[in-house]
């Protein structure tokens, strides 16, 4: 496995048969190198504070957030011009073919996914893309998320488990709900959430990154998670196969795994837990928000 900010064309070209899991492990931790250097470039809130109109996925787009995407987008490219074509699902420039229309390999890329924390210069946000053969979150093979502020890296592949800084992670066993992660936390969804989970849980945590969050519950750092607002595809594309892959329990409200889709008009509520019966008690919690 390279280090990251290895020139990408350092690796070998292949066949248009799809990229190995190492050319795109080599492509995202380029693309993480080049966003560092642009947090570094807009430093202080003032300066991370400039709008350019509303993304794909509906959010008012800040200037570090274009910048990110298009730094993903160049090592995308690099990757294009070894032979490879993909169809890229992004939160601000919706789908971007890179070669052929028809091609079913697709990247879901959020490229700052916990944009608030960074334009107010809270450590917690990550960079999340995740990989499929398909149009459904069963159907993603390859998830990658790096947290900035700890300078961690959660990688996982379908039916290869997930790892943390390159060493394998699994969920534990767990022993009661002491601390679970709310996301998309406006005041008036935590006050539900929370007088449900009276009594349940011991602490709540708001990290504002719900790809940070699912792959802490797949670490065991929390024991559960929820969203109290529908997420977007971009948000949990690539942090549900960590948590899926070190064994964490998941679930989509009112979706199975083969009918959650994966284009930026869908929007679903999700939680997590280290065990089916903790995740079930957090469902209600998140039915409760309504």
């Amino acid at each position: 496995m390279t280090e990251p900010g290895t020139p990408p064309d350092a690796v070998e070209a292949r066949p248009a048969t799809g990229p190995t899991d190492d050319e795109w492990i080599e492509a995202f931790r380029a693309a993480v190198a080049a966003q560092r250097r642009i947090f570094s470039e807009h430093v202080g809130i003032v300066a991370r504070t400039e709008y350019e109109g509303v993304g794909e996925g509906g959010d008012r787009t800040l200037t570090i957030d274009r910048l990110c995407e298009e730094a993903i987008f160049a090592e995308l490219e690099r990757v294009h011009q070894r032979g490879h074509e993909f169809t890229v699902v992004s939160e601000e420039s919706g789908t971007v073919g890179f070669g052929s229309p028809a091609a079913e390999l697709r990247v879901v890329v959020d490229p700052i996914d916990g944009s608030l924390n960074a334009r107010r210069t809270i450590p917690c946000h990550s960079v999340s893309i995740a990989v499929a053969t398909g149009d459904t979150m069963a159907d993603v093979s390859f998830g990658y998320v790096y947290e900035f502020g700890a300078r961690e890296e959660f990688i996982a592949t379908r039916g290869g488990g997930a790892t943390l800084d390159g060493e394998p992670i699994t969920t534990p066993p767990g022993d009661g709900i002491e601390v679970v992660a709310l996301e998309a936390t406006k005041p008036e969804r935590v006050l539900s959430a929370a007088q449900s989970l009276s009594g349940v849980a011991y602490r709540l945590r708001s990290p504002g990154s719900i790809a940070v969050s699912l792959c802490y519950v797949a670490g065991g750092r929390f024991d559960g998670m929820i969203t109290t607002r529908n997420c977007r595809s971009v948000d949990a594309a690539a942090a549900q196969l960590v948590a899926r892959e070190a064994g964490a329990a998941l679930e989509f409200a009112g979706f199975e795994l083969d009918e959650a889709p994966l284009d930026l008009a869908a929007r679903y509520d999700v939680a997590a837990a280290r065990t089916p019966a903790d995740l079930a008690t957090l469902r209600t919690a998140q039915d409760a928000v309504g």
